[in-house]
């Protein structure tokens, strides 16, 4: 995998206030224990730049997918940056997820650029990462912080 891509087009953006403090978001995002609860269930994964991680999901037609990821930075509790692309498909990206904290409530905001460069298959449209952003970070993400 790669680091240094460069990415075009429009970014995707989620954000959403966690009614939950920042350290306690971050371990949702990089614990992979955690992520396990609400995102995906990853075999291995370290909040380490350069560090190479994969997972597989499955699209509503229950298409599964392998994604690619490298870990480009990391600042903890407020930012954490990774590549993102797929096995068998064309295009690279990148997501970042930024944390700030307030009156411990936690501020997070998800931007996935690149997402014109992926292509090969009508899943990996722009709608439906907009649609699985919106429902990871505004709904997952919230609930399990929230709860967890």
């Amino acid at each position: 995998m790669t680091t240094t891509q460069q990415v075009t087009g429009t970014p995707l953006i989620k954000e959403v206030v966690i009614n939950a403090p920042a350290s306690k978001v971050w371990e949702a995002i990089t614990d992979k224990k955690k992520m396990k609860e609400w995102y995906f269930d990853m075999s291995d994964f370290k909040p380490e730049v350069g560090f190479e991680f994969t997972f597989t999901g499955c699209d509503k037609e229950d298409v599964k997918f392998v994604h690619l990821c490298q870990i480009t930075e990391v600042i903890p509790n407020k930012k954490l940056s990774h590549s993102w692309r797929y096995e068998d498909y064309p295009g690279d990206s990148i997501v970042t997820w930024e944390l700030q904290e307030e009156d411990g409530k936690t501020h997070v905001k998800l931007t996935h650029t690149g997402l014109d460069s992926i292509s090969g298959h009508p899943s990996l449209a722009r709608n439906s990462f907009d649609e699985g952003w919106t429902s990871l970070v505004q709904t997952a993400l919230k609930n399990y912080a929230e709860r967890a």
